[in-house]
């Protein structure tokens, strides 16, 4: 891949075609398929999406050393990042890990001994603490960005209580991964195996850059619109 962030300029269809993975994004700025020629810019401007927006989040999918600066986080309308959160929730909860629920389901049927029964153990544990993590967010974060967002003023809520309590919930899917590298029984198909795996690590990388833009675009963020208040 060049070495270089991608920009407004470009045509959708290009970014996509250097980035295959972002088509999983798109859902969640409600961006159809069937874009045609156009440039980032003239589709995000269709569709109401702030173009520097899509593009941060974008870049920070796409090149590992990419985080954008405190002033660029600042300066860029941030007026989505709620609902693009939101989404993000939506596609994990309700696609991604019901998915590989299947995987696991159907392999720890096919396991012999108590194997089966820690694998699918280990998994209801980790989908439980993605649930709590996100009913967190959603009941107290969100919440508290959309009022600074509407008035610029919220209630007691501030987002240093959630800076610490921001665990990286993806360290428990790296886990699981090495669990099924090292320790899957000889009984599960090879195809079911490689197919959980390949979702977990494609879950796992998602994961993690969901979490870089909660630390270096909502909480920096959020952290600017509580000092504005105070003022």
């Amino acid at each position: 891949m060049k070495n270089y962030l991608f920009d407004e300029n470009m045509k959708m269809a290009d970014l996509i075609l250097i980035k295959p993975s972002l088509i999983l994004l798109l859902p969640r700025f409600n961006i159809p398929l069937g874009f045609g020629d156009k440039s980032v810019k003239e589709l995000c401007r269709s569709h109401g999406i702030s173009t520097d927006f899509f593009l941060i989040i974008c870049n920070i999918y796409s090149f590992d050393n990419y985080v954008p600066s405190p002033d660029k986080v600042i300066a860029t309308d941030m007026s989505m990042l709620d609902c693009y959160l939101e989404a993000s929730h939506r596609y994990y909860l309700e696609q991604r890990l019901p998915h590989i629920a299947n995987h696991i389901s159907r392999m720890t049927c096919e396991m012999h001994g108590p194997a089966g029964e820690i694998l699918r153990r280990f998994f209801e544990e980790y989908n439980s603490e993605v649930v709590a993590h996100f009913k967190y967010e959603e009941q107290n974060v969100f919440p508290h960005l959309k009022k600074l967002l509407a008035n610029g003023k919220s209630g007691d809520y501030r987002i240093a209580l959630y800076s610490p309590s921001h665990t990286n919930i993806e360290d428990k899917l790296d886990d699981l991964t090495q669990i099924l590298f090292k320790y899957m029984p000889e009984d599960v198909k090879t195809y079911e195996a490689i197919g959980a795996l390949f979702d977990i690590l494609q879950l796992s990388e998602d994961l993690k850059k969901h979490s870089l833009i909660e630390e270096k675009v909502l909480i920096p963020y959020v952290e600017y619109l509580e000092r504005n208040q105070e003022r």
